[in-house]
């Protein structure tokens, strides 16, 4: 069979201003196609190459696939729709599949939008996805879609959906192959070197309230330490890396495995050869701080900290079992080992106001990280939060769901005047370091680290595609209040996806329901009990020593 897989062309102005970000998965999906057997894997990354649509038509007439498939996240779902339309149009005969977590959680809302779609792939795609090309080969895939678990397909008229499939359980047994992608296009700006995104486990124990990596991902697993430091010894080796980040949500939950990682990569002199970063959370840093030079030694050095909030009242909205303290702590921590840090601050939720946004500067400028990033509040309609702010949230065009624009409208300010805020933020923080801090923090790697990063903001903003500003109209705070983001109004919410939520609504409150209905038996219970006990003989019930009251402590 002939296979295509392609990254669909979508921009936004967020974390790409760093640098070219290899798709991973497209790696991880074709590497487990090739060890069953199939080898005809064509890889189109329409987003690095910028390829519009009628350089897609030419490449899948020229391809011919027997199956096309698209992954999507929330804010690229319509442009992976639009693929799978060109698909239809120019190959009509392939099979057309999309994957992804926004498709995994709204398959009755993109079925409802995309009916040219054939099947979605819900969840982890790679046995899922070889389960379906096996069907597909044999001829018989509409016979047997039913038993295929993780899918959904419009079956006639009704969107169906088959029994969730379990996670994948050994990772270890997934071999990517990165041999598809072309190295020299996927450069990390700060440091002028190839970058690579491996992925060492899966799943998140933590269920922040704005994410949806845990309900993606379920189940928190963790490779081999040994498997990894092969597959990155791999990328240095053979594709010429310099620097790669760790996919994980928490790569450091496992201490041992993450320690075996380090300890893997010292023993193979890989340091010398590839530096590190990693996304994490504030306790684990808290937790290894007598391990934070070992880690700088293995080669991590750069942390992106979810610090998330300013204030403990958005923290625990959030609900990320952390401190504010805790959060300027670890920073500080970071800083004494040489490692670099970057604190994340999402805001832009209904309570946001000039005062909060002011400080989470003065919170950012006094704890001290190297980067500061403020994302907007990006309300992922398969996230806790969202549910929570349904009712408030205005706009449903997901195009536009992506971190740096505001999706949300303040109780008491613009989106204009919230965007303005969040470049205020940016410009004093920036203008600060780079002329107190970045050019006299040493001579060496700490140095240059720092000046290529400020490059790769400076490159953005002259571009204009830091945070979308060209697109936006946004030129500094006269503009505050012209500004246009630009939201198609006539994207809305599908029916069946409607009916789906409110059915789960539904559901969790009832259960919330017998929850307490419970709680209020056994309390009733309970109370009863000690109402009709009676001590032998009509004695009365005493403390200790026949006292009515017991001792202090």
């Amino acid at each position: 069979m002939r296979i295509v897989l392609i990254h669909p062309n979508y921009h936004s102005g967020g974390a790409e201003i760093a640098g070219s970000w290899p798709p991973a998965w497209v790696a991880y999906l074709a590497g487990h196609l090739r060890d069953a057997g199939y080898t005809d894997v064509t890889f189109i990354d329409a987003m690095t190459n910028q390829l519009d649509d009628d350089s897609l038509r030419a490449r899948l007439r020229d391809l011919n696939p027997d199956v096309v498939g698209v992954t999507a996240i929330t804010p690229s779902i319509y442009v992976a729709e639009n693929i799978l339309k060109l698909a239809q149009e120019v190959v009509p005969d392939a099979l057309r599949v999309l994957g992804g977590v926004h498709a995994t959680f709204m398959y009755k809302q993109v079925l409802s939008e995309a009916p040219w779609v054939d099947v979605i792939v819900r969840g982890e795609g790679e046995e899922i996805f070889l389960n379906l090309i096996r069907a597909a080969d044999s001829g018989q895939w509409l016979e047997k879609r039913k038993s295929i678990k993780g899918l959904a397909y419009l079956d006639g008229e009704t969107i169906t959906a088959t029994p969730a499939a379990s996670t994948v359980k050994d990772l270890d047994a997934i071999n990517p192959d990165w041999s598809l992608l072309e190295w020299e296009k996927y450069i990390y700006v700060p440091l002028g070197k190839r970058v690579a995104i491996p992925n060492m486990a899966r799943g998140c124990p933590f269920t922040c309230s704005f994410c949806s990596q845990w309900k993606f991902w379920r189940d928190y697993r963790v490779r081999d330490p040994k498997k990894v430091v092969d597959e990155i010894e791999n990328l240095v080796n053979n594709h010429g890396v310099g620097f790669f980040i760790l996919a994980d949500e928490e790569p450091t939950i496992n201490k041992k495995k993450f320690v075996q990682f380090c300890e893997e990569l010292i023993a193979r002199d890989l340091p010398r050869r590839v530096q590190w970063g990693i996304n994490t959370r504030v306790t684990d840093i808290y937790r290894d701080r007598d391990l934070l030079k070992f880690y700088r030694k293995a080669g991590l050095v750069h942390v992106s900290l979810g610090t998330e909030a300013a204030a403990q009242l958005k923290l625990d909205q959030f609900n990320k079992e952390t401190t504010v303290a805790q959060n300027k702590e670890a920073i500080q921590l970071l800083r004494e080992a040489d490692i670099f840090t970057e604190a994340q601050f999402i805001v832009g939720l209904d309570n946001e106001t000039p005062e909060t946004l002011e400080e989470t500067f003065q919170m950012a400028w006094d704890w001290q990280p190297d980067l500061a990033n403020w994302a907007m509040y990006t309300p992922w309609p398969f996230t806790p939060l969202f549910q929570e702010l349904r009712d408030q949230v205005e706009v449903f065009d997901f195009s536009k769901y992506n971190f740096v624009t505001p999706i949300m409208k303040p109780a008491t300010m613009t989106r204009g005047e919230l965007l303005d805020g969040v470049m205020k933020n940016y410009r004093r923080f920036y203008m600060r370091k780079a002329l107190f801090h970045y050019p006299w923090r040493g001579t060496g790697y700490r140095r240059r680290y720092l000046l290529g990063c400020l490059k790769a903001f400076l490159k953005a903003g002259v571009s204009r595609t830091f945070y979308d500003l060209g697109k936006a109209g946004y030129w500094g705070p006269q503009t505050k209040n012209s500004v246009t983001f630009d939201f198609d109004e006539t994207r809305t919410i599908a029916e069946a996806q409607m009916e789906d939520w409110e059915a789960s609504a539904d559901r969790a409150a009832r259960a919330a329901e017998r929850r307490e209905a419970v709680r209020t038996q056994m309390k009733d219970r309970a109370s009863e009990r000690n109402e009709g006990f009676k001590m032998p003989n009509g004695a009365e019930v005493r403390a200790c020593g026949g006292s009515t009251q017991q001792m202090d402590a």
